[in-house]
């Protein structure tokens, strides 16, 4: 197992656009960003820059989050495109580069992505959360799609260890709990 560090906003890997990612190394850090997608409780997709790898493969499974209606299970995704989008609508966004905030982000409510096996179809939470990471391929954050800084951002107040990542690295004493969140790459 080989959880990885996940990087935080303002390291600059973040804001870069990732190459395509290569059969030889896509096993291995495909392997890696399931293992630390798996090590946060509740995180629902990842994406390989946010563990310090410039290469385009992004893993998403929203299967039993109260939020998906649809789920097509654990997608992994090498060199993902968007090819159709339908719908949108705004809704709450994390991230576990940007621990302390949540925003409204608009994202289509229905897409089509091509990859290197296929393509899949998503709706929802799912599209939401697909989109979120491919994103992260572009070294665009969800920071980056809010339409107001001011009406639009908020700080995080739930966590469902009962402190903050950023506590939890610092040796902070934990913070208070009051609304529980799904958090994406």
């Amino acid at each position: 197992m080989a959880v990885r560090e996940v990087l935080l906003y303002p390291n600059p890997v973040l804001k870069q656009v990732a190459a395509p990612v290569q059969s030889a190394e896509l096993d291995a850090v495909a392997r890696d960003l399931l293992d630390t997608m798996r090590s946060f409780e509740r995180c629902v997709g990842l994406a390989a820059p946010q563990i310090g790898e410039l290469v385009r493969l992004v893993a998403v499974n929203v299967r039993g989050h109260p939020k998906a209606e649809t789920s097509n299970d654990l997608l992994v995704l090498a060199n993902p495109a968007v090819v159709e989008v339908q719908g949108n609508e705004v809704a709450r966004e994390g991230c576990l580069s940007i621990p302390d905030l949540t925003a409204n982000v608009r994202r289509a409510t229905r897409i089509t992505v091509e990859h290197s096996r296929g393509s899949v179809e998503c709706m929802g939470f799912e599209a939401r959360c697909v989109l979120h990471e491919i994103d992260h391929l572009d070294g665009v954050l969800f920071l980056d799609r809010v339409e107001s800084l001011v009406d639009d951002v908020f700080r995080r107040q739930v966590y469902s260890t009962g402190a903050s990542p950023r506590a939890a690295e610092s040796g902070s004493s934990p913070r208070s709990i009051d609304s529980p969140g799904a958090r994406t790459g």
